[in-house]
């Protein structure tokens, strides 16, 4: 599922975002989401997180919900 929706996305679910480095190529990373940090319900780029390992992007994809 795409990751432009709030409700979507919880603490512990396994995203690929797209750092701030890596906008114009893609490049995707996995993780498993530690805090949301977008507060709005809606954003058109995706919501925008930290992983459990300290890095920081919008979600493109939610794999699994660990809930």
């Amino acid at each position: 599922m795409k990751g432009n929706y709030r409700k979507d996305i919880k603490k512990g679910s396994l995203v690929d975002i797209v750092l701030k480095k890596d906008q114009r190529s893609g490049k995707t990373t996995r993780g498993v989401v530690k805090d949301l940090l977008t507060r709005s319900a809606f954003h058109p780029h995706g919501i925008k997180v930290r992983l459990e390992d300290g890095q920081v992007g919008r979600v493109k994809e939610v794999i699994n919900d660990s809930n």
